[in-house]
């Protein structure tokens, strides 16, 4: 059932949830949060697809706001709000509105949003596209206790990664974190079939692919060794592969949907490790409401760190020892002494730094 309301105000809009869910029989209210998704007009429908399948999991009132672009300086002065009430089987398992935004009330969605909140109800904020760079401090996030974003959507995805751990705050998450879910899985669980320590790390994926940074910054601050971050054709994450004490360890995956684990000293084994859709993305993020803990510890690991530690040292130059022909001879009947060059003294600690900058990292004792 859908129901059209044009020049409404959130009071009516409400009032037509009401009496929808009695023109359907189902007066009762049985939906667990409320899953806001900020989007514009392109991403509407791929957004309301997503939210419409992941309620069969999670029943929510799903409030889609829409903020309209104004043509004129008359539009830009005058507000209005357009509201699309769905119920029944328009709606998934509950409510969905679809709330159009013009004029000056685009800049108070969360004026529009706060009545149509269920009461006594969790709120989560998905922006598909075009998030804040501080998703908490947004008007409307400030409302939930989890803001899932998308960095894979943004111009710059991987610059995005920075952005995202200088503003992280408690309950923020990204939906390039929950698409290495598996990958995490499954690696850990390769780790639990050895005996061994990890010395080094190669993760092998598409340039510009904020899943496969997060995943090689998770590697790098769990494990504590060097990661190496190499690039491929894709499709996203293609394989991760581990130099252990008892031999290597690889996942690869060249298709995107079959990957072969392969452990030194055992044969090798397909598993199921396809490239999921969107609404099994934010149903998985709608399964826990409080703060990741770990997707904030690889945030902040930061990118910058990953480069640098995957980066080789670089050997200083060789120190030459000054020639005769640059040396001031000593005076007659007096011993010819060459005192250490100065840069030679400079060069020494920066050798002694660049070994140890080399030396194998210990693997530290962290729970995944």
């Amino acid at each position: 059932m859908k129901i059209d309301l044009t020049d409404t105000t959130a009071a009516k809009v409400n009032k037509a949830l009401v009496e929808g869910r009695r023109a359907i029989g189902t007066p009762a209210v049985g939906m667990v949060l409320t899953l806001v998704v900020v989007t514009d007009e392109e991403n509407a429908y791929d957004a309301l697809k997503a939210a419409g399948d992941a309620s069969h999991e999670h029943p929510s009132r799903t409030l889609v706001v829409i903020k309209r672009v104004s043509r004129s300086p008359r539009d830009r002065t005058a507000s209005r709000l357009d509201a699309e009430v769905r119920v029944g089987a328009d709606a998934g398992t509950g409510e969905t509105v679809v709330l159009r935004l013009y004029g000056e009330v685009a800049d108070h969605a969360d004026s529009v949003v706060l009545p149509l909140l269920l009461p006594d109800a969790p709120v989560v904020v998905w922006w598909p596209v075009n998030a804040p760079l501080d998703p908490a401090k947004d008007p409307l996030g400030a409302l939930a206790q989890r803001r899932v974003t998308d960095t894979y959507s943004s111009e710059q995805p991987v610059r995005e990664l920075s952005a995202r751990a200088d503003a992280y705050t408690p309950g923020d998450t990204d939906l390039s974190w929950t698409r290495i879910t598996p990958w995490r899985s499954m690696l850990a669980a390769a780790l639990d079939q050895v005996v061994c320590e990890v010395k080094a790390v190669e993760v092998e994926g598409e340039e510009f692919n904020p899943s496969c940074e997060l995943l090689a910054m998770w590697l790098a601050d769990r494990l504590d060794v060097p990661v190496r971050r190499s690039l491929s054709a894709g499709p996203g994450l293609t394989a991760v592969r581990l130099t252990t004490s008892a031999g290597a360890i690889a996942l690869d995956r060249a298709d995107g949907s079959l990957a072969t684990l392969s452990i030194d000293g055992q044969p090798d084994r397909a598993v199921a490790l396809k490239r999921r859709d969107t609404a099994e993305l934010i149903a998985e993020e709608l399964r826990r409401l409080d703060p990741d803990d770990t997707y904030a510890s690889a945030l902040r690991f930061g990118v910058d760190r990953l480069n640098a530690s995957s980066a080789p040292a670089t050997a200083p130059a060789p120190v030459q020892a000054p020639s005769a022909a640059t040396t001031d001879p000593a005076p007659k009947g007096e011993p010819v002494t060459r005192a250490a060059a100065p840069e030679a003294a400079a060069e020494a600690p920066t050798t002694e730094a660049a070994s140890q900058e080399r030396a194998p990292l210990k693997k530290r004792a962290k729970t995944t």
